[in-house]
């Protein structure tokens, strides 16, 4: 089974790490690619391209400038440990996993990245701020769907081969970041759950995917399948951490729903 899941916009350099564990990237020669062509622009020209403040504009810029390979535990940390949004938060690695569970992490948890194209959990990064979606033309294409092709799906398929358990694909990544993946391509299952809460707001009302609350449970399913070696896809109904519960009234072979 491999795992897919979306990087994070926040970003932690500096906490202290609890593994030492680590691994280079295997897209580098990519990742230097972009990096050539983002610094070239200016730091008005990346608050266009990102839609960003003129301040995350500058930082972005200043990272683009100071991006530099080789990448060791001094200037760089690992993907898993770098990346502290609600899916990270959902996952919790710091708190709930084991050296063991890194170790089988590395093994069946893939990160999508538009700058890296695909991690492992410990491949080292350094900061960096780059969306799949960007708009950024290159020698290949318009945007960055064009630049990476079909090189992440051939990374994915190689990996695939090699995790172990089921050969089937769990899809917790964002529509942005699964468009980067040629899905017809995958000779296995693709199985991508869904999230739905009863709003707030209307707590009469029907079940819906509420963003906030989806992606910290994308992040919370892939933790709990890497801590618990989910060896089925059967066995995925059986998630409810953060109090979702299966549906199977609403669920397909394909979406499993869980609702909360």
């Amino acid at each position: 089974m491999l795992i897919v899941v979306s990087p994070a916009k926040s970003l932690d350099f500096e906490s202290k790490l609890p593994t030492r564990k680590f691994s280079e990237p295997r897209m580098l020669d990519q990742s230097a690619e972009l990096v050539e062509v983002m610094r070239h622009e200016s730091p008005d020209d990346l608050a266009r391209l990102m839609d960003i403040s003129p301040q995350l504009a500058e930082l972005n810029f200043e990272r683009f400038q100071n991006w530099e390979p080789p990448f060791t535990p001094r200037n760089a940390r690992p993907a898993l440990l770098a990346f502290t949004g609600d899916v990270y938060q959902g996952m919790n690695p710091r708190e709930t996993f084991t050296e063991r569970d890194y170790t089988h992490a590395q093994k069946t948890l893939r990160i999508l990245s538009g700058l890296y194209g695909v991690l492992r959990p410990l491949d080292l990064i350094q900061a960096y701020r780059l969306e799949m979606g960007s708009k950024v033309p290159t020698d290949r294409g318009d945007d960055l769907y064009d630049f990476w092709g079909s090189r992440i799906t051939d990374v994915l398929e190689q990996d695939l081969a090699e995790s172990p358990g089921p050969n089937v694909v769990l899809n917790l990544a964002s529509n942005e970041y699964f468009n980067a993946v040629k899905a017809d391509r995958i000779d296995a299952p693709i199985i991508s759950p869904v999230f739905l809460d009863r709003p707030v707001s209307k707590p009469d009302g029907d079940h819906k995917i509420i963003s906030f609350f989806a992606k910290r449970a994308r992040g919370s399913m892939a933790g709990w399948v890497i801590r618990n070696r989910v060896k089925s896809v059967k066995a995925l109904a059986g998630f409810d951490e953060g109090g979702y519960r299966h549906d199977p009234e609403r669920s397909s072979p394909s979406r499993p729903v869980f609702v909360r």
